[in-house]
This record gives C-alpha cells, sequence and structure tokens, in this order.
C-alpha cells in the first residue's frame, strides 16, 4: 500500500506493530531451530553444524547464522531425551521476545552481561539479574540494558575478588578480524594470567625500545639479550624512536613470527612447509605496483609481498587458457607439493559454494572420487577444507563435484552440484569468494548489457516518434 497517505501517529503505530511482529518471528525461530537440532537435520542432509544447514537452506552469512543458533541455545526450548522440555537458560528474556516486548540486540546485550557474571555468583543471584535484566529491556534500548548491567555486576561482585579459573578459562580469546579496505586487520581479546606471563618478558625484550624498528635500518633486529646485539648501536637507536609501546608490540610481532617462520622448527602443514606463501603474476612482478594474495587469505601490497620473498623459494607455474595448472601427472592417492603450490595459485582457497576458507584450511579433494576411478591428476584434482569436503558422498544430502566443461563460462573450475533440498534444479555452482575480479567483471558486464539496451530502447522511441511526425508531414492530417 502507499504509505504517504498514513497521518503520522498511524505510521508511527504501524512501525510498532511491525518491530513486534518481527521481534515473535525471531522467537519462533528458535523454535525452528531446536527442533532442526533435536532432529539432527543437518547430519541427515550433510551439513556439519545447524550453522551450515542455515547458510545452505536460507542464503545468510556466516555471522547471521551464527547468532541465530546462539539465541536459539540460551533463548529456545529445548528437550531432555524423555522429551521433558527444558526450562531456557535465560527465561525471562526469552519469554519478552515471545511476546514482542525485545528485539535480539536486546537479547544479545543481556548475555553479555549473564556472561561476565563470575561463576562463583549464587544461581539464584544469576536467575535473579537475569530476571531483572530481562523487565528492564521491556521498556529501554539495548544501551540502557548493557549499561544497567555493568551496574548489577558491580553489586554482584563489589570488590572484584569472584572471578575465578572457569571464568578466565570462558573468556579467553584473541580475535583477529578481517581485513579492512586499508588492509589493515583489527585485533582483540583477553588473555589469561598465564600467557600474560609467558607474554611479557617476551615484549620486554623484542619490543624495547631501539630493536624491531622497521623505520630505522640501524635498529638492531631480534632480541635484545642477544649476545650478537651492538650494545651502543641499540642506545643510539633508542633515542631516535618514536614508536608508541603498542607500535613497538606490532612490530615485536612481526620481527617474532619472521624468526619463527624462518627457524623451520613449525615443520610442515598439509605437506608444504609453514610459511608464508604468496601468489603474484609476471606482470605484478615487473610492475611492482598492486596487491597480492597469500595463501591464508589476506591481502598484501607488492612491495611488502617483495621484502618478503627476499629470502624465498620462488615457484614458476604456467597455466592454460582456462586459468587451470598444466598436467603434472600423478597417479599416487596424496597430492604432491608441487601439486598443492599449483592449486593454491589458481584457486586461492576451498571451491565449495560460497566458502571463505583459505587454501591453508584446504587439502587436496579429488573432484571425481579416487574409490571410483578419479587420478591424482591435477586437472583431476582441487581444493577444499574440510567441513566441504565432508559434504561430498552418496545418499541424502551429498553434494558433487565436477570439472566445468569446455565452452561454459568458468571452464576448467570446480562445479559443486547441490542436493535436491537446497536446490531442487541441482544447478551447479562456482565459488567466486577468492576470485573477487570475476564478480566485478560479471557486474561490469550487466552494467554494460543494461546501458545498451537502455540506449537501443531510447533509440527505438526516438525512431517511432519521427515516424510519428514524418506521417503527419507528408498526409492530409492537420497538426495543430
Amino acid at each position: 500500500m502507499d504509505m504517504t497517505g498514513l497521518a503520522d501517529g498511524e505510521l508511527t503505530d504501524t512501525l510498532q506493530r511491525l518491530e513486534r511482529s518481527i521481534r515473535k518471528a525471531s522467537a519462533v525461530g528458535h523454535k525452528l531451530i531446536v527442533e532442526t537440532a533435536e532432529r539432527s537435520l543437518p547430519g541427515k542432509l550433510g551439513h556439519k553444524t545447524v550453522n551450515k544447514l542455515l547458510i545452505g537452506v536460507l542464503r545468510i552469512s556466516a555471522a547471521d547464522a551464527a547468532a541465530r543458533v546462539t539465541a536459539a541455545k540460551s533463548l529456545g526450548t529445548w528437550h531432555a531425551l524423555s522429551g521433558q522440555p527444558l526450562p531456557a537458560d535465560l527465561p525471562e528474556t526469552a519469554a519478552a521476545q515471545r511476546d514482542g516486548e525485545i528485539g535480539p540486540d536486546h537479547a544479545t546485550a543481556i548475555r553479555k552481561v549473564i556472561r561476565k557474571i563470575p561463576h562463583t555468583v549464587s544461581d539464584t543471584d544469576v536467575a535473579v539479574a537475569e530476571e531483572i535484566l530481562g523487565e528492564l529491556a521491556r521498556s529501554a534500548t539495548p544501551e540502557d540494558v548493557e549499561n544497567a548491567g555493568l551496574d548489577l555486576l558491580a553489586h554482584l561482585n563489589p570488590d572484584g575478588n569472584l572471578t575465578d579459573a572457569k571464568d578466565r578459562k570462558r573468556r579467553r580469546g584473541v580475535k583477529i578480524g578481517r581485513q579492512d579496505t586499508d588492509l589493515m586487520s583489527p585485533i582483540a581479546g583477553e588473555l589469561d594470567p598465564k600467557t600474560r606471563a609467558l607474554l611479557d618478558p617476551i615484549l620486554a625484550k623484542w619490543a624495547r625500545p631501539g630493536m624491531n624498528n622497521p623505520d630505522d635500518p640501524e635498529s638492531p633486529t631480534g632480541d635484545a639479550e642477544h649476545p650478537n646485539v651492538d650494545r651502543d648501536a641499540l642506545v643510539a637507536a633508542a633515542a631516535r624512536d618514536t614508536r608508541t609501546t603498542a607500535q613497538r608490540n606490532h612490530d615485536a610481532f612481526t620481527a617474532m613470527f619472521t624468526a619463527l617462520l624462518e627457524s623451520g622448527t613449525l615443520g610442515s602443514h598439509r605437506g608444504l612447509p609453514v610459511t608464508t606463501i604468496i601468489t603474484m603474476t609476471v606482470s605484478q612482478l615487473e610492475q611492482a605496483t598492486g596487491v597480492v594474495t597469500t595463501a591464508s587469505g589476506g591481502i598484501v601490497p607488492i612491495k611488502d609481498a617483495l621484502t618478503l620473498a627476499e629470502k624465498s623459494h620462488p615457484v614458476l607455474v604456467l597455466f592454460d587458457h582456462n586459468g587451470r595448472p598444466l598436467h603434472f601427472g600423478r597417479t599416487k592417492r596424496l597430492a604432491q607439493a608441487a601439486q598443492r603450490l599449483s592449486l593454491i595459485a589458481a584457486e586461492g582457497g576451498c571451491t565449495g559454494p560460497g566458502c571463505a576458507a583459505p587454501a591453508t584450511m584446504t587439502a587436496g579433494h579429488h573432484r571425481r572420487d579416487y574409490s571410483k576411478g578419479g587420478k591424482t591428476d591435477i586437472d583431476e584434482l582441487t581444493l577444499a577444507c574440510d567441513c566441504c569436503h565432508a559434504m561430498v558422498k552418496d545418499g541424502p544430502g551429498g553434494w558433487m563435484t565436477r570439472t566445468a566443461p569446455d565452452g561454459t563460462e568458468y571452464a576448467g573450475r570446480t562445479e559443486w552440484i547441490p542436493p535436491p533440498h537446497i536446490d531442487p534444479e541441482q544447478k551447479p555452482r562456482i565459488n567466486h569468494r577468492h576470485h573477487p575480479k570475476e564478480l566485478l567483471d560479471r557486474a561490469r558486464r550487466k552494467a554494460q548489457a543494461r546501458r545498451e539496451a537502455d540506449a537501443q530502447a531510447r533509440r527505438e522511441q526516438t525512431k517511432r516518434h519521427d515516424g510519428r511526425g514524418s506521417e503527419g508531414a507528408d498526409g492530409n492530417d492537420e497538426i495543430p
């Protein structure tokens, strides 16, 4: 309907009614997720987790799927083996969402506060805290709930001395975010006391003023206490060092990671030495501009990549006209290192549709099952992560893989054929996550085709208009 006819009060009332409906629908979603999990439906349909099933069936993001499953775990009504319903972890919050009084952001704020309550606080006090926050959320914003939660935490633990080892174990973690448009990666987390105790003396030596300064060619590198470090040079470099503590810590990590990778102590991973694998073309190497990709899915400016490559072992991989590596020819079951390097260069990561797993998290996969006659030849191999590899199987819910035939848009690439419950027509899918240029090219072609179609429509419209005008001018009709 046309909303312009609504009065101001009717407009806000409609907004409120719609929001209430959306909130109630989220509660229904929790019930559906619970039912899906308790029936073990993901396993029946070839998905490793409920999250993977939601992504495949609903075409939602991994973050959205994770948020829905997390909400269902704490707000849904689960059942014991006997079928007896179990109380929700956050009963008051669940009831408020079923009533349409609160939304997902309210529930997230409440879960965040409850998670920070020390383990030693009694279950009764935790239940009362959840009830208070759930009731508050019915009339407040998520930000108000979170702020009130801070006061509640201070009341439950006024001296800050109730946190124990179990709480610290639960909260530990380091999260490294995706690279932003400026290629920087955010990092956040919490270290437990043991890890902090191990890290402090390391940073005291590697992040010492004057050490490992990339902007100072005279700065000593490595461990400040190493006997080979020139003390006078270190003192002089420290006097020139204008970095903040955070910047020195960052540069220390860079130096430590470099030393660790060069030491060879990390051994191998999936058949290759543990090291940084960078893919670049000959033209990029000659021009020394742009960005290149790593086997772990990262993006590195070409100048930094060339710096990393100073001590590298280059591998030249030639490609055929379809962009696939030339045939290496092997009859063993496991791919050799040269084949894996070629697959990393060609595919960049897991070829499962929509999968973002980088090449370092994948293994060589036979497009045609080895047990069914598949060969370990480069044109029959692809990269697949453990989760996607498990999806390829016979029976209900199983995916199939094959090589895109010649003459198709992505000839030579790996096509994944979904099971009927995901796509009744079982149209083959290609993963573009590691080839963003393909999506850009496709968008450009569509935009160009649309512009040409619009231009052609305008030409035809002008032609028809001119034709009508000529008919009126040449005939006996009077034109007013």
